[in-house]
């Protein structure tokens, strides 16, 4: 780019926005401005914008294969090529060249304000430089002093080790090893003998013991595996000079030795007993048939085919050469480690299995097609539910953790920080010792000078993460400096896709609006997630984004006024200084963190303190300028956003009191989050019908100048490819905004059509231009939310975080009949009073105490805030229609039920019932349908993410039920992740009352209709006979949902007990 680039040019922009790019050219208001900026949607090209009669019309400037640039202009103007932009701009200043007018007025570019340098930041020092060998290094006098050195500096790391509990003979051979041992190993490693003897040395003296124990034991297992083997080794001698050899062989090689000969041991008992009880040659009649897949293998360039054959029953995979070949190499489901799905082709998958000298290795096929891919990774999740004795979690906690640490090292204890212990809202007390260990693996780390992002797991979580990506964008002066910007890892897990993002923005109270274009300019730059959703921005790649870090947005008031705050501070007042809090400020405005959550804030400001005490706040600092006031402030914060609909509740948010090393004090957060696995279906893919997802009746309103034709593009993990829409009808509209009409029906074909794995499945949404494939905005759909009927949406369109328009349409899924597997997170329950009493059926006044709700606010995403309520960038409307009013459904006058927005008030509660086998739940077998039905009643539209007006019953229910939302319908469960033991599951009540007990839902059996709580005693309906239900039936709704009233806030001395997840 800058070798065809003079070194400035007014009406080069850069990297700018779309957006941004219109404003410029609006603001001159005169037909023929123009400017060029870098193309969003092709790396290497440009954006020729031109405003003409109030609209902007956008042409690409290419490059072609001699690096020769040519603009896209109308159809039958002749080609031209340039080597240098400002050329072609020179010759576009003619007339009658294929654009809508000659260019005639550049608009230049904008100066940045730059960021004044903090003499606090100097970059980072450097590392001492590796200087070429001397040949004084060779020396006996340079060597002596390096080992000794060596030697003095383990055994002082020996001296601060707790070796009470060793024996006086291990203490002793530890010690001698690294006065003298260390020292001669190091010497022979100098002359080319890396055996190093006296770790060996050491290793025997340690493992004497085991040594002798593996002796004993190899015998008697050896006799065992020749007993069951068909043909015993001849000779009696063989297998005593076979068992004396061993004992020269290393510790390690004995140990797998003794691993491999238990694994013989197991199958081939395995394989006596079953031949026992009647199976034909050894093979045996497995309720789920062995099945093999034709694959490609792909090495060194070439494709190779290749068959891969499963038995779920044995818990074995084969590697095949051929169909009928020899069965000689296979990997049992333990060994199986990973399995990752390629997001560039989605017919390829990599196989991570272990080998015999626990090393791991890949194995990477290509598949005929999507579908068989996932049936194969069905099977492969079947075989590891089966005989693995966790099941796969489909919830897991989530630590988040921020702390400037002011450039100082930290305490020996920060416990508290990561037990989310101080101020604020803290995570239940957890029994732990001074001796409790908690052992965490690196999955990934980033860093961008002092600014460092890591992300550690659980062991059990290891082969649970892919595709991990880290990046970095610097925001500092210029933002070319990294003394200022963000780092970011983003990785799967198992099905779920999460994103951090640690940020470190400017200071400076007055530096709002620098911080902001700093929070722009990381949306923009920072590289993560599936690189397919290249349209979308980072807010919209991950079912879950968590956003931390220095923010250093400050308290907006006067100087004068800090004694004023630091007193407000001292008595907990913090509302009326959260009501100047900018960041906050700024997010209402919708100005940064578009549609992003904050758990509410409850504990004092994090900075600025006085070092070594969370006392007293320094908020002022002489400067050679004069004195500068950094009021006490929140500049520590987490946020997080997710897709709609789906599982997350925050359970802390605070900060510690008793880490003071930095002028900041950490701040922590922990979330329940429910995450997706490997999707194991219950039906035989032969017999499984085709579903479909049907997008309709889509209407665009975009704030853009542009004059274009837009088209709509669908990406989501459950389709094999993008799919696209035919472009739309502009209408322009008179506040300037553009209505786009796309009245074409799109089908969207899922690899996978059961609903419960469509109701986990989100559709990505993308309107771009059709002359530069930019995007205008992108959105974000649940399938979920039409998990009944056919549902209306509305999203709010953004993009680099900007609000960009709305899109309406309406969604309906196709699906086979199956019933979903409840969560573990299905059964977290609220009750919830009536906020207005009113008179129970036939005057009984002791019902008012028996009418319960139970709802799941949190996982449904239903709100009940009325009023002021912040918009969550999506709502649905449930329409009660007949299949016969669906054509009609684009039509401006509506009828709409409910809108459902996210929430976070929820808790976990451990539980588990009797899990069933899980060949009752295979690929091969058949699911009772869903039961239960509603009439159809009339809803009117609502316009806002407020609950819309209810239905009224015929009882007349009171006014205050109004606001309530629809019910969830419990569901079975099966397959659920707790560490704990398995006990009955009792409700948490999240939003406690007096003298209230929950109710606890009862399950259905399979093939029956489910029990619905208990309804309000006046408006409940007389009880009907179940009837078998059809997801594919438009007209069959659930619309007697009944209408909970407002629930009350918990008290802050009642705290809701809260279950643990399993994590």
């Amino acid at each position: 780019m800058t070798s065809r680039m003079p070194s400035f040019q007014p009406w080069y922009h850069g990297n700018i926005t779309r957006s941004k790019a219109e404003n410029l050219l609006s603001n001159t208001a005169r037909d023929g401005s123009f400017l060029i900026r870098d193309s969003e949607s092709i790396q290497g090209a440009y954006a020729l914008c031109v405003l003409f009669q109030t609209c902007v019309y956008t042409y690409r400037i290419l490059p072609n294969e001699d690096k020769k640039l040519s603009v896209q202009a109308s159809d039958g103007v002749p080609i031209r090529f340039f080597t240098l932009l400002n050329e072609l701009v020179d010759a576009y200043y003619s007339p009658n060249m294929g654009l809508i007018t000659h260019l005639q007025y550049p608009v230049p570019r904008e100066e940045d304000v730059e960021e004044e340098q903090e003499s606090s930041n100097h970059p980072p020092q450097l590392p001492p430089r590796k200087i070429s060998p001397d040949p004084k290094e060779n020396d006996p006098k340079t060597m002596e002093q390096a080992s000794k050195s060596l030697s003095d500096t383990y055994q002082m790391r020996l001296q601060h080790v707790d070796m009470s509990h060793l024996s006086e003979e291990h203490q002793m051979a530890l010690q001698e090893y690294f006065r003298t041992s260390i020292c001669l190993d190091a010497e022979q490693a100098q002359n080319g003998n890396l055996s190093l003897p006296g770790l060996k040395k050491l290793l025997t003296a340690v493992c004497k013991n085991l040594n002798s124990e593996i002796s004993q034991i190899l015998p008697a297992l050896e006799i065992f595996h020749r007993a069951l083997d068909q043909q015993l080794s001849p000779g009696p001698g063989s297998f005593s000079k076979q068992i004396s050899s061993s004992s020269s062989q290393s510790i390690s090689d004995r140990l797998e030795q003794l691993t491999k000969l238990l694994y013989s041991i197991e199958d081939k008992a395995k394989n006596t007993v079953f031949e026992s009880i009647g199976y034909d040659g050894g093979h045996r009649k497995s309720l789920i048939p062995v099945v093999t897949f034709e694959v490609k293998q792909e090495s060194l360039g070439m494709s190779t085919k290749m068959f891969l054959k499963v038995d779920v029953e044995s818990g074995k995979l084969y590697f095949k050469k051929s169909k009928e070949g020899p069965e000689d190499k296979y990997f049992v489901h333990n060994k199986i480690l990973k399995l990752v799905k390629s997001q560039k082709m989605h017919a390829k998958l990599i196989i991570v299995v272990e080998t015999e000298k626990e090393k791991t290795l890949k194995k990477e096929f290509v598949f005929d097609d999507t579908k068989k891919r996932e049936g194969f990774c069905q099977l492969l999740q079947q075989m590891k539910n089966k005989h693995s004795e966790k099941p796969e979690p489909d919830m897991i906690t989530v630590f988040v953790g921020t702390w400037n640490m002011g450039g100082v090292g930290p305490p020996s204890n920060i416990d508290s920080w990561f037990q989310c212990k101080g101020k604020g809202r803290q995570a239940m007390k957890v029994q732990t010792t001074s001796r409790t260990i908690f052992i965490f693996k690196l999955v990934a780390s980033q860093t961008l000078w002092n600014i460092r992002i890591m992300i550690l797991a659980k062991p059990e979580h290891e082969n649970r993460i892919s595709h991990i990506f880290s990046d970095s964008v610097k925001t500092g002066i210029a933002n070319t400096l990294g003394n200022k910007g963000a780092v970011g890892v983003s990785f799967m897990f198992n099905g779920t896709s999460f994103g951090f993002v640690n940020s470190h923005l400017t200071s400076g109270s007055e530096k709002k609006l620098r911080r902001n274009q700093n929070y722009t300019n990381i949306l923009r730059f920072l590289n993560l997630g599936d690189k397919k959703l290249n349209p979308f921005d980072i807010t919209h790649r991950f079912t879950h984004l968590f956003w931390l870090g220095d923010l250093n947005y400050r308290v907006e008031l006067p100087s004068t006024e800090a004694e004023y705050i630091v007193a407000k501070i001292k008595q907990q007042q913090y509302q009326e200084l959260l009501i100047k809090d900018q960041l906050s400020m700024e997010r209402n405005d919708g100005k940064v963190f578009l549609h992003f959550d904050e758990e509410e804030i409850t504990f004092a400001p994090t900075y600025r303190f006085e070092r070594d005490t969370r006392e007293k706040y320094a908020y002022t600092k002489a400067k050679a300028t004069g004195t500068k006031y950094n009021l006490p402030s929140w500049c520590d914060r987490v946020l997080r956003k997710s897709y709609p609909l789906v599982h997350v509740v925050c359970h802390s948010y605070g900060c510690t009191n008793n880490i003071m090393t930095s002028d900041h004090s950490p701040v922590f957060a922990s979330f329940e989050v429910g995450v997706a696995s490997q999707f194991v279906s219950k039906q035989d893919p032969n017999t499984e019908s085709q579903g479909g997802i049907q997008i309709m009746n889509c209407v665009a309103v975009l704030l853009t100048k542009a004059k274009t034709k837009f088209f709509i593009e669908f990406h989501s993990s459950c389709l094999e490819k993008s799919m696209k829409t035919k472009e739309g009808e502009n209408m322009e509209q008179s506040d300037g905004s553009i209505k786009v009409t796309f009245g074409n029906q799109v089908e969207l074909t899922p690899i996978i059509s059961d609903p419960e794995y469509l109701l986990d499945q989100h559709i990505l949404i993308c309107v771009k231009s059709a002359d530069c494939d930019e995007s205008y905005g992108e959105g974000c759909v649940a399938l979920r939310a039409a998990q009944f009927c056919y549902r209306e949406f509305q999203i709010t369109l953004t993009h680099h975080g900007e609000k960009t328009g709305t899109l309406t349409g309406g969604i309906q899924l196709r699906t086979s009949e199956g019933k979903p597997t409840e969560k573990l997170y299905d059964f977290i329950k609220v009750e919830r009073d009536d906020a207005v009493p009113f008179k129970a059926k036939g005057g009984d006044k002791s019902a008012m105490a028996q009418t319960h709700d139970i709802s799941n606010p949190s996982y449904m995403g239903l709100s009940f805030k009325v009023g002021n309520v912040k918009e969550k960038g999506w709502s649905y409307n449930m329409l009660n229609r007949g299949p016969d009013a669906i054509g009609q459904m684009g039509k401006d006058t509506k009828k709409a039920g409910y809108d459902l927005s996210p929430t976070a008030k929820a808790s976990s509660v451990g539980g588990d019932e009797p899990v069933s086998e899980m060949f009752d739940n295979p690929l091969y077998g058949s699911m009772g349908k869903s039961h239960g039905r509603g009439k159809e009643q009339s809803h009117q539209q609502t316009d806002h993410l407020t609950p819309g007006d209810l239905p009224q019953s015929s009882s007349k229910a009171a006014d205050s039920e109004l606001e309530r939302p629809p019910l969830p319908t419990p569901r079975n469960r099966s397959y659920t992740c707790s560490d704990n033991k398995p006990q009955p599951p009792t409700p948490a009540n999240l939003l406690p009352t007096v003298q209230k007990k929950p109710v606890v839902p009862s399950r259905s059996e399979a093939g029956t209709a489910p029990s619905r709580p208990p309804l309000p005693a006046k408006s409940r309906p007389e009880p009907q006979a179940p009837k078998p239900r059809d997801y594919r039936d438009i007209s069959d709704i659930h619309n007697k949902n009944r209408a909970p009233a407002r629930p009350t806030q918990p008290h802050k001395d009642n705290a809701p007990k809260m279950g643990r997840p399993g994590n």
